[in-house]
């Protein structure tokens, strides 16, 4: 699993964006959000995530989890 750091999310759209420790930005949905009741990422927050390709064919972060 890739880590990286949240750069915003808005929990109002269900999206954000997450900075790669060592790539470019990737976009993140909460329904990628491992986590119990409502799913969230705050600013700043440390995460591990797997890079996938949405359908739009861009890279996107999966899987993700709090650290």
């Amino acid at each position: 699993m890739a880590e990286g750091t949240v750069k915003w999310f808005n929990p109002e759209k269900g999206y954000g964006f997450i900075s790669q420790n060592d790539g470019e930005d990737l976009f993140v949905h909460f329904s990628e959000i491992k986590m119990d009741g409502f799913k969230t990422l705050d600013e700043g927050q440390a995460v591990s995530f797997d890079v996938t390709t949405g359908q739009n064919g861009k890279l996107q972060a999966s899987n993700v989890v709090r650290l």
